[in-house]
């Protein structure tokens, strides 16, 4: 595997410069990943600087709440990761997501599309704002071998929580879903997904909710009773809810799911989160710890490392909730230096998100998870 990176900023442009044809010594990148800025990804020209310099790659992306390229984290920019396989092979697939659906067609779309002998993992992204991420997840787990995982991430849009863009081969556009699938017994595929935020407060029951909205917890209307906890944080939402997230409790003693408010309607006084809110579930309040979010990364590459059967990561594509990185602030890139620690050989690239998808815990497949670092390392044994 080889692996060249890029960083396009306002000010220095494309850092490395792009390699031309005369430069081409090496075999052609068949992957192309490139996270940035919606205002960038709507750039076709740049886009098409980066098409030309790697001529036959496919190229994907989607937009940020922040990028990251080695231990850096960087803002309105676009990363450009150009990744040429030895051994593998690689395919993708571009998806509409059709106005009013959650996002399972999309989902189990792309699994048709990408099932074939010698699939061994799927690398999914998609608009952050208008899919049910746990319902994209349920359905892209089902229709995939039962020996075939996927990760990826929710397209984001910093704070602002606008409009939220993924590209497959050309400018980003909005509700759309792409699916990369690599292929080939010689890959080896890890991932890991670790948070690190406390609980506090009462578990509390969900009584009424409609999918990914939030209506009542213990029969009180949700909006009013988290805007008691938020205090003064409640004047900026939705985008303050980034930092109090809610846990959904795994009734078997696991670690549970951790779900991130999206949108607050006033009216209704309901509650939009990235994935499905059970009725009946337990629910907790969290906050902040900033080691422990720090550790969270690291333990995420661990168990990232350890699935790769001893072989050394070469790629490392992190995926990182904007809640962790408006907490962390000026300490955001002591969670990718966590990760660099743990994998000191890798190309580290990867976006902040509005959700992660990876499975969870020993389970296999993919979910949903919000405010984690989500890691997948891939190597070719």
């Amino acid at each position: 595997m080889r692996i060249t990176q890029h960083v396009w900023t306002n000010q220095s442009q494309w850092s490395p410069a792009l390699p031309t044809t005369a430069m081409a010594a090496t075999p052609a990148a068949q992957l192309l990943l490139a996270f940035g800025s919606a205002a960038l990804l709507r750039r076709e020209e740049v886009l098409a600087q980066l098409r030309s310099a790697y001529p036959g790659s496919l190229l994907v992306g989607c937009s940020t709440a922040g990028e990251v390229a080695a231990t850096a984290v960087y803002d309105e920019s676009l990363v450009a990761t150009a990744v040429h396989f030895d051994r593998c092979t690689v395919d993708c697939v571009d998806v509409a997501i059709e106005p009013g659906t959650d996002g399972a067609d999309a989902a189990r779309a792309i699994a048709r599309a990408l099932v074939r002998p010698g699939l061994r993992h799927v690398l999914v992204l998609c608009d952050g704002l208008q899919v049910n991420g746990s319902a994209f997840a349920q359905a892209l787990r089902s229709a995939l071998p039962a020996d075939v995982n996927a990760t990826g991430g929710l397209a984001a849009d910093g704070d602002r929580f606008a409009q939220t863009l993924v590209c497959c081969n050309g400018a980003g556009r909005p509700a759309r879903a792409v699916g990369v699938g690599l292929y080939g017994d010689a890959l080896r595929v890890g991932y890991g997904s670790m948070g690190g935020w406390d609980s506090f407060g009462p578990a509390r029951r969900v009584t009424k909710s409609r999918g990914k909205v939030l209506l009542e917890l213990d029969g009180e209307p949700a909006l009013a009773l988290y805007k008691t906890y938020l205090g003064d944080h409640s004047r900026d939402l939705p985008s303050s809810a980034l930092l109090f997230p809610l846990l959904l409790e795994d009734p078997s003693g696991g670690a549970g799911l951790v779900r991130t408010v999206l949108a607050v309607d006033e009216a209704e006084g309901s509650l939009t989160f990235a994935g499905d809110l059970p009725e009946g579930a337990q629910a907790r309040l969290m906050k902040a710890n900033f080691d422990r979010l720090i550790d969270g990364a690291s333990h995420s590459a661990q168990a990232s490392a350890q699935r790769l059967d001893g072989a050394q990561a070469e790629l490392a594509i992190l995926i990182s909730c904007v809640g962790r990185k408006l907490v962390l602030r000026q300490r955001v890139e002591e969670e990718i230096e966590g990760v660099r620690d743990v994998l000191p050989h890798a190309v580290l690239a990867g976006f902040y998100s509005y959700g992660e998808l990876c499975p969870q815990g020993l389970l296999g497949g993919c979910e949903l998870h919000n405010q984690t670092m989500t890691i997948t390392t891939l190597a070719e044994g």
